[in-house]
């Protein structure tokens, strides 16, 4: 039987957020190409009921703004699984779109704390278990609001742009020790997130779709094709790359909506 590109049979991951939106849809996709999973997410009671569908080893609530949460999620992963060969990054929230002249400092700095310093803290914990153990692979989730200047958006975007740079810092000391580091930057995609967000009135989805050169907006389970590629041995020579996947979101420098073919 032929195996598939990004084969992850016998992967021991952790999947951070992995009790919605992108982490869900990631973890279904690792689990369909074989991987054995360890979730963490803040929502301690969506946990339960995920980990039960998806069939993981095991699962663990905290908030991985919070250090001694972080270590302990890597501690239960490892003990779960038996080691860890893989993280999938995905925990993180968005921040209130404002003006910067009105701008919540104390919101500023939460999103700040989730989106920065928790991968930070993540990634440090995983990476002393896979450079000890001379291989693994990271992969964090940045964002296309990190590629590019974003108004109102002064908390997510700086805080995903950190995220694509610590994934190229780590990508560049752990390398020698065997460990790939690398980063998705999602586009627009139809997540809980972006749902809130329109339903706000923060976000037009038909405007995001008229920019976007595919014309729509991204699946989550097309994220977590592409993050499995990059946890997988198909990626064994790609480490610090953060890889759009937007619709063409990025290539597209046009003053307005993208010219139909």
């Amino acid at each position: 039987m032929t195996k598939h590109l990004s084969d992850l049979t016998g992967h021991r991951i952790l999947v951070t957020g992995g009790a919605s939106g992108l982490g869900l849809a990631a973890a279904r996709v690792f689990r369909e190409l074989g991987a054995e999973l360890f979730l963490g997410d803040l929502n301690a009671q969506a946990l339960i009921p995920i980990a039960g569908e998806i069939d993981a080893r095991g699962h663990c609530a905290g908030d991985v703004a919070v250090e001694s949460d972080c270590e302990h999620m890597v501690e239960q992963a490892v003990s779960r699984l038996g080691g860890l060969d893989g993280v999938f990054h995905c925990a993180g929230i968005s921040d209130r779109v404002e003006r910067a002249l009105d701008l919540d400092m104390a919101a500023w700095q939460r999103g700040i704390d989730v989106n920065v310093r928790g991968t930070m803290m993540i990634c440090r914990a995983a990476g002393r278990v896979m450079v000890k153990a001379g291989r693994g692979a990271i992969v964090n989730v940045s964002s296309v609001n990190g590629l590019g200047g974003i108004p109102r958006r002064h908390s997510y975007a700086p805080a995903k742009a950190a995220v694509a740079m610590i994934t190229r810092t780590l990508a560049c000391e752990w390398g020698s020790a065997g460990v790939r580091v690398n980063a998705v930057a999602p586009g627009y995609i139809a997540t809980p997130m972006i749902e809130s967000l329109a339903a706000e009135g923060k976000v037009d989805v038909k405007r995001l779709e008229d920019r976007t050169p595919l014309a729509r907006l991204g699946q989550p389970s097309e994220v977590g094709h592409v993050a499995a590629f990059l946890l997988s041995e198909a990626a064994s020579y790609v480490s610090g790359a953060i890889v759009p996947v937007d619709g063409g979101w990025t290539a597209y420098g046009g003053p307005g909506p993208v010219q139909t073919a």
